[in-house]
C-alpha cells in the first residue's frame, strides 16, 4: 500500500503532513484525512482507554 496522497502526524516537528514526509519512525498514520491525522493523540487516547476498560474486565 502506497502512503502517497495519506495523512500523517510527524512526531518529530508536531505537525500534520501529507503524503511522502518524514520517516515513518518519526510520525503516527497513515490517516485518510487531515483532520484525522491532526486529532491523531486523541483517538490514541481513546483506544489506550478502551483497550484498559476490556483488559479491567
Amino acid at each position: 500500500m502506497s502512503d502517497e496522497g495519506k495523512w500523517f502526524f510527524c512526531l518529530k516537528h508536531r505537525k500534520v503532513e501529507h503524503g511522502p514526509g518524514c520517516p515513518n519512525r518519526d510520525r503516527m498514520g497513515p490517516y485518510d484525512t487531515e483532520d484525522e491525522a491532526a486529532h491523531a493523540f486523541e483517538r490514541a487516547a481513546q483506544r489506550n482507554e478502551e483497550w484498559r476498560r476490556k483488559d479491567d474486565f
